[in-house]
């Protein structure tokens, strides 16, 4: 678990301004919601955090070290993307194994064949393979192991993508509007999966949509953008019941 800053974010693509002074503190443990119409600027702002993109000037922080010198593998940071990013080729389990193999197993033992007699492969897999079970079967993925992506609804792909995120035990877990794919009803189930895969895990959460009723639902509190610029930044009933201006009025 980590506490997330931001200290005055600012982001240009050329002539236009996509951030604009982000200061936004997020608490350890946290289910911070980021929404806003679209352009406003919140993917952009979640890839900051990611190391995907850089920043013109500001500084990101993850439990109070600046992290804007690491590369985005270094932050300990799971990003999961609108689009699931699976392997087609690979099965479930490898998909959901990939990042630890990566991790825990050199070169010479990530080979397919002959990587299995390289010492000390055979027992770094059989813990690769044992994570990877538990996190299945805390997603309902149990018998879906052997599958290919393509043999897959919308929402089990998308708790792939999420297990994926899931093995590594990150710091903090990054969403891009990871739902939008998804049909209305299969949008409902997978917003309630994720909500209580964030109470078990109780790890930082940043979650970007522009849909304001997963925003208001799942989150401990709404961060509001708009043209790059934070509007306010409360709890679902604070943001409803007092809102600091107009847009922030119509828009919730």
């Amino acid at each position: 678990m980590a506490s997330l800053s931001l200290r005055h974010i600012n982001k240009r693509y050329g002539a236009t301004r996509v951030l604009d002074g982000i200061d936004l503190d997020i608490r350890d443990g946290e289910f911070l919601t980021l929404v806003g119409p679209s352009g406003c600027g919140k993917s952009t702002l979640l890839r900051i955090i990611a190391g995907l993109d850089q920043a013109d000037a500001g500084e990101v922080c993850i439990d109070g070290v600046s992290v804007d010198a690491l590369a985005p593998k270094a932050r300990d940071v799971a990003m999961v993307f609108q689009s699931y990013a699976l392997y087609p080729y690979m099965s479930v389990a490898q998909n959901m194994a990939l990042p630890l193999t990566m991790r825990r197993l050199s070169a010479l033992q990530r080979l397919p064949v002959l990587g299995r007699w390289v010492p000390g492969s055979a027992s770094a897999r059989r813990q690769i393979d044992a994570e990877v079970a538990e996190v299945a079967g805390a997603l309902g993925l149990s018998g879906l192991l052997a599958r290919r992506p393509a043999q897959l609804s919308g929402g089990q792909r998308q708790r792939v993508a999420l297990g994926r995120a899931m093995v590594r035990h990150p710091k903090v877990f990054l969403m891009d509007e990871p739902l939008s794919n998804l049909d209305a009803k299969l949008r409902v189930e997978t917003r309630a999966e994720i909500a209580d895969l964030h109470r078990r895990l109780a790890t930082t959460f940043v979650y970007v949509t522009h849909d304001q009723v997963e925003a208001m639902t799942m989150g401990h509190r709404v961060a509001v953008l708009k043209d790059g610029l934070l509007q306010q930044v409360d709890t679902p009933r604070a943001l409803y019941d007092t809102p600091v201006n107009r847009f922030v009025a119509t828009f919730i």
